[in-house]
């Protein structure tokens, strides 16, 4: 039997009043998630609360294929909650970003909406697992600039997908096969703005799991901290 570590973490940071990310570790279903609310105190917060408890409440039991369809039905739950509570409110844009990472016998699959991202480290070298719907996103992909690049960039905060944004839900997906010794981090954007693609497999293949989510969010906060920061850590053993 396959059996996993993990270590999680967030963290306020310097600036914001208050947390607006969430994050889920459920070991036990193989489940985990991060999750980066947008709309301010009592929309935010609330935004991506609702994909965790949707992600909670979600049935656990099935195949692989079940459980993906599970966990899908359940963002799409929450997505239709959080734009009622919007309605309700007669609020502006109330969302949030996630990316949620389920394993299955010898397989990983991850879902996410948003600019969280999801990384695997193999061998010692790290992979970008996901790709950022948003403006700066679309450019990595169509080749024009780096993920480091981006980070920099004037629009990088501006994402084009999210639980409760538009009408319908679009969701990513992607799934592969799992090894030991794989080791995957979960975070909202709070992080990676403050460490490059290199420097964060250095942290990732370099750093226990007892202390490598507080070495990564203690980074992020050491050079700024002005976002939530958000980590989970897994490791396929």
């Amino acid at each position: 039997m396959r059996r996993v570590r993990h270590n999680a973490v967030t963290h306020l940071g310097h600036v914001r009043k208050i947390n607006e990310d969430s994050i889920l570790s459920l070991p036990e279903r193989d489940l985990w998630a991060v999750s980066d609310g947008m709309g301010g105190h009592a929309a935010g917060d609330f935004a991506s609360q609702t994909v965790v408890e949707a992600l909670i409440t979600a049935p656990e039991n099935g195949n692989p294929a079940e459980r993906m369809r599970a966990v899908r039905l359940a963002l799409l739950t929450a997505h239709d909650r959080v734009v009622a509570h919007a309605s309700e409110l007669g609020a502006g844009t109330i969302g949030a970003t996630v990316v949620v990472l389920l394993l299955a016998e010898a397989h990983f699959m991850a879902f996410w909406a948003g600019d969280s991202r999801l990384y695997r480290v193999r061998d010692g070298q790290i992979e970008i697992l996901t790709h950022d719907h948003s403006v700066v996103g679309e450019m990595v992909e169509a080749g024009k600039m780096s993920w480091d690049e981006a980070e920099a960039h004037p629009q990088s905060n501006v994402i084009t997908r999210a639980v409760g944004v538009g009408d319908v839900l679009e969701l990513d997906k992607v799934r592969g096969d799992l090894r030991a010794g794989d080791r995957f981090l979960l975070c909202s954007d709070g992080l990676n703005k403050y460490i490059g693609l290199a420097e964060m497999g250095a942290f990732l293949s370099g750093t226990p799991i007892e202390t490598v989510s507080q070495t990564l969010v203690q980074t992020a906060l050491d050079r700024g901290g002005a976002d939530n920061i958000s980590v989970v850590v897994v490791d396929a053993l």
